[in-house]
């Protein structure tokens, strides 16, 4: 039902009308990557809250937060425009809180070790997004990527270094080139992460 709910619909047509939100342009391609897929991502979820990473057009957290009304989902955006979408967006979920803020931030801030799911889509390299990703949910928790290929050996050898254990693949119905890549979050984040804003895209850990 969750798929069907008017409410995702409406958000959709929003996030197309809108430019400069997602390079997806064809509607019927637009649902599988940005409402099917997280929807997908939303099976993966264990507890909350969650956190949805540089948030952009709110894909995956509006849909989550559709399928999981029981839990309080943050979307997390630095550029003020797209929070203004966002807050716009959002008014139909009444568990969806919009941060206006850099992912570094918020991690060294209010949403360090806050949340039991940290997700993120089309945010960075998978390595990149995953240490942005893990300073913001507590240990026990968990970090959900939607993304493309991603290279599970150097996924791993960041998350060691930043709290988190073994990477899995979860593949996505009907999809060869898009995929789930989960981390479980088995350790305090050492202090010194996340580093200041720019550093992870700079200088990649892996």
């Amino acid at each position: 039902m969750t798929a069907g709910d008017p409410r995702l619909g409406h958000w959709l047509e929003a996030l197309l009308a809108e430019p400069g939100l997602t390079a997806v342009r064809d509607p019927d391609e637009a649902r599988r990557v940005h409402l099917e897929d997280a929807l997908a991502a939303a099976e993966l979820v264990e507890s909350g809250p969650v956190v949805d990473v540089g948030s952009g057009g709110g894909s995956p957290g509006i849909p989550i937060a559709a399928a999981r009304p029981e839990l309080r989902v943050d979307l997390v955006e630095a550029q003020r425009r797209k929070c203004a979408f966002l807050e716009s967006a959002s008014g139909a979920f009444p568990n969806v809180r919009v941060v206006c803020a850099r992912a570094e931030e918020h991690g060294r801030g209010d949403g360090r070790d806050a949340y039991g799911a940290a997700v993120a889509q089309a945010l960075a390299s998978p390595p990149v997004a995953l240490e942005w990703c893990l300073p913001l949910t507590c240990p026990g928790g968990r970090v959900v990527l939607l993304t493309g290929e991603a290279d599970l050996d150097r996924l791993a050898a960041v998350a060691a270094v930043v709290g988190g254990g073994r990477p899995k693949v979860v593949p996505l119905a009907g999809s060869e080139r898009r995929s789930l890549v989960v981390v479980p979050k088995v350790a305090p984040t050492p202090e010194r992460f996340p580093r200041r804003p720019g550093m992870a895209r700079k200088r990649p850990l892996a």
